[in-house]
């Protein structure tokens, strides 16, 4: 499996990383709270393993919830030394699949794991439609429809959408478009970019009013409500 695994304690963080290596696992490890999110939210992990308490202002909720609001359903397994029932209720409804209190033994830690993918591979289901506010794309019959209103687009411009709908309340910079949606993985030195973020502008948002894509300043663009 590859593993994240977002701890402040480095005590704790080199134990869990350890017996994971040992027995065969990818683990990717943050330190805090901004770079688990940055991870989490940019890279593909079978299993988040993740720290209630983080420094920095951006604790274990706040990046189950930033995740679960981007439709991203990788399990997350909470680790916090607050043992208290309420705490694991909060950590349960704001999308953590399960919770696990300090100390522990690591062999429960791990059969937990593996009990949350095997589940997560036995529940999944091939994603068809993305929805973002009133925006939905019908990955199966190509179709792209704004308010119930129809919108056709050329097989590029709907590639752009759908990756854009993939990690929607993210930044996507100019790079992760050129190789995601056009196979480059090299700077081609034009505006290619540009001019499809105009023509898909024209199309899903001038006629609606409320636009969905917009430009965060020398960084990219991200799709959100």
């Amino acid at each position: 499996m590859r593993i994240l695994l977002v701890e402040d304690d480095q005590t704790v963080r080199t134990f869990i990383a350890k017996g994971l290596s040992e027995s065969g696992h990818l683990v990717e490890q943050a330190e805090n709270g901004k770079d688990g999110l940055s991870l989490a939210t940019n890279e593909n992990f079978d299993i988040i393993i993740l720290d209630r308490m983080l420094p920095g202002g951006v604790d274990g909720i706040h990046i189950l919830e930033t995740l679960r609001r981007q439709n991203n359903v990788t399990p997350v397994l909470l680790l916090s030394a607050l043992a208290e029932v309420d705490e694991k209720v909060a950590g349960l409804k704001a999308g953590g699949d399960d919770y696990v209190t300090k100390p522990f033994s690591f062999s429960e830690l791990q059969a937990r794991l593996e009990a949350l993918v095997r589940r997560n591979r036995n529940e999944a289901q091939p994603q068809t439609r993305l929805m973002v506010g009133d925006l939905e794309i019908d990955l199966l019959a190509r179709g792209v429809k704004r308010a119930g209103q129809k919108i056709d687009l050329q097989p590029r411009e709907f590639r752009l959408l759908e990756f854009l709908m993939r990690h929607a309340g993210q930044v996507v910079t100019r790079t992760m478009l050129l190789e995601g949606v056009w196979d480059y993985h090299f700077n081609p030195q034009t505006n290619v970019i540009d001019v499809h973020v105009s023509r898909l502008r024209q199309k899903i948002d001038k006629p609606f009013g409320r636009p969905l894509v917009h430009t965060i300043r020398n960084a990219g663009y991200m799709l959100q409500e």
